[in-house]
Formats: C-alpha cells, structure tokens, sequence
C-alpha cells in the first residue's frame, strides 16, 4: 500500500500540515525539519498525487506543445528548449502533431483542453481565425513559435524569414553569382514558404539580376525536396552557380545529388542552407547557411509562457535576430 502524509508524519514525529508545507514547498519549517521529511518520504517512497493536486490547485503542471508532422530535424533544438525550461521550472511537457500542414490542428488544440494543460507553445502551424477562437476559448496562455497571424492578441517568436533570406542571396551575389536557384520552399506556405522566396526575389531584383521563375523549386524543407530540385536544374542544364535553400535539409540534398552526379560542392555549385540545424556542420563540405536561434527561441518562449501562467504576465511578441554563418559551401567567383 503507497505511502502517505500521515505516514511521514508519524514517523517523522510532526504534524501533517508540516509534512504538507514541506512536500509542497510552501514554506514555514525550519531546515532540519525539512531534511526530517524528506528522508522519511524518500524511506517510505512516497509520491504525490499529482491528479489530486492539480485539483485542488486548478493546475496540471503541464505545457502542451503542438507541432506539424515532424518531416525535418528543425524541430528538435527548439523542443529541446521547451523541455529544458520545462523541466527547470516542475512543468511536464505534452507533444502532439497536427498532421500535414496543420490538417488536425482542431484536434490537437481539443486534447490539450481535455489535458488540462496550463500552457500551449504552437510550433511553425499555419493558424486561421478559426483556431485562434479555439485557442483562446481554452483560457490558458499561448505563444506562437516560428509561425504568426495578424492577431495581436497571438503573441508570437520567429525570425524575419523574408530579411533572411535576402541575406543569404545577397552573400551569394556578393560573391559574384548571378545565376542563382533557389530549393526547398513552397509559395503556397505563407509563413516559411512564401517570405524566403520574396526574399530571395528581392535580392536579385535589387542587384539588377533578373528573376528566373524556372529557377524556384518548390518543396516541403525535406532532404528529398532538395534532391529532387538539384535533378531538376541538372536535367533542365539551368546553368546556375549558386543555390539558396529554404532548410539545411535541403540543402543536404542539393549537395547529395550533386555527389552522384560529380559536382562539386563548392567548386562547381555553391550552396547556402537555412536554420544552422546540426546536420549543417556535419556535412561535407561544412554548410554556410542562415542562423536561426532555435534552442534559444524555445527557451524563451517557453519562459514567457510559463511567466504568463504563474504571474499572468503578458506575452509579447518578438522578432529574433538571425546571422549568415560563413563556412566551407560557396566559392567567391572572378
């Protein structure tokens, strides 16, 4: 049979409001009475009733995250800070996936209410007005990660992805190119998608380079959309020096297909990545690509959301600064 207060208390020798105040951290004892508690609950091996606590207190001590089908590794540094701020604050953390391009984001958004959850992180989901009302109709805090609407009562992280990706084909015309594709994105997806190819547009259009439509190929951000283009430009002999891709999984393809087909990367195509994600240093060559911060955008926004729950702080939304890391992918021309 589990232990309970009243054990610890008999064998401790206290009273069970002490044993209370002492499980729960709520103060009025002294340090040795404490330690008292404590070995006697860990002899007896005692453990709460969260169930019942989160009753009593009307909280679960849970933060729901809900994100897309998980197609690419972008999504492992920012969950890695959620879980890390999580678990330095008491709070558990609750995945769920809402489907191919947020196809079961009503779903999602109902189990978190049915979970009780305290807080809910959204990551890189497309959201309408529809599952705003259904965000806010849960009265619990909510930040939106990497995604945004023109809601101001949605308080959003992420970086300016189309200032990003003008960065990345600036770099690259910077280094005289001028025949430049771009791989991995689809304008259809106006969150990601969309930003990065006007992005790259307008960098071309500012340096008087014409903009091929021939030279965009859509994609998903997948290792597999990269390939698939880098095949597309050789079979069609497009003639380009250089590739921007909207994810460093892409640009991992890119550089796959050019090693079957004994191009050389960077010395006959250069190519810059989007994300910094892991995979980026550990390709060959190492891969010059567009820094976003992403354990740090999931720390933050996981330590907003936890300060809107416990002190009913409000979320404000903010842009997050994003770098070009140079590495071995691009070769200067003459």
């Amino acid at each position: 049979m589990a232990a309970t207060i009243k054990d610890i208390a008999r064998v401790a020798g206290v009273s069970i409001a002490t044993v209370s105040r002492v499980i729960n951290q709520v103060g009025g004892y002294n340090e040795e009475t404490e330690k008292k508690v404590l070995a006697v609950a860990k002899a007896l091996e005692y453990r709460k009733n969260e169930n019942a606590r989160s009753l009593v207190q009307k909280t679960t001590k849970t933060i729901g995250v809900i994100m897309p089908e998980v197609t690419t590794a972008f999504y492992g540094d920012i969950i890695k800070g959620i879980e890390d701020v999580s678990f330095e604050h008491g709070y558990s953390v609750i995945l769920t996936h809402a489907g191919m391009s947020g196809s079961r984001i009503h779903e999602s958004i109902n189990l978190m209410g049915e979970r009780r959850a305290d807080g809910l992180i959204i990551v890189s989901v497309e959201l309408h007005e529809a599952e705003i009302e259904s965000l806010s109709s849960l009265g619990i805090p909510f930040i939106l990660l990497s995604t945004k609407t023109n809601r101001e009562d949605a308080p959003y992280m992420k970086v300016d992805d189309f200032s990003a990706a003008y960065t990345a084909v600036h770099y690259l015309i910077e280094n005289n190119h001028r025949m430049i594709g771009m791989a991995g994105a689809h304008p259809d997806d106006p969150i990601a998608g969309a930003p990065r190819i006007n992005g790259y547009v307008k960098a071309l259009q500012d340096h008087g380079i014409q903009v091929d439509l021939n030279l965009i190929k859509a994609g998903d951000f997948s290792f597999e959309s990269g390939k698939r283009a880098m095949q597309e430009f050789i079979d069609h002999h497009a003639g380009i020096t250089a590739v921007f891709c909207a994810s460093d999984e892409a640009a991992l393809g890119i550089i796959s297909t050019c090693f079957e087909n004994d191009i050389g990367v960077p010395g006959d195509i250069s190519v810059v990545g989007y994300d910094n994600s892991k995979v980026s240093h550990m390709s060959i060559p190492p891969l010059t690509t567009v820094s976003q911060p992403l354990y740090e955008m999931g720390r933050e926004g996981c330590l907003n959301l936890i300060g809107s729950i416990q002190n009913k702080l409000k979320i404000a939304s903010k842009i997050i600064p994003h770098e070009l890391v140079v590495r071995k992918s691009v070769k200067k021309l003459p």
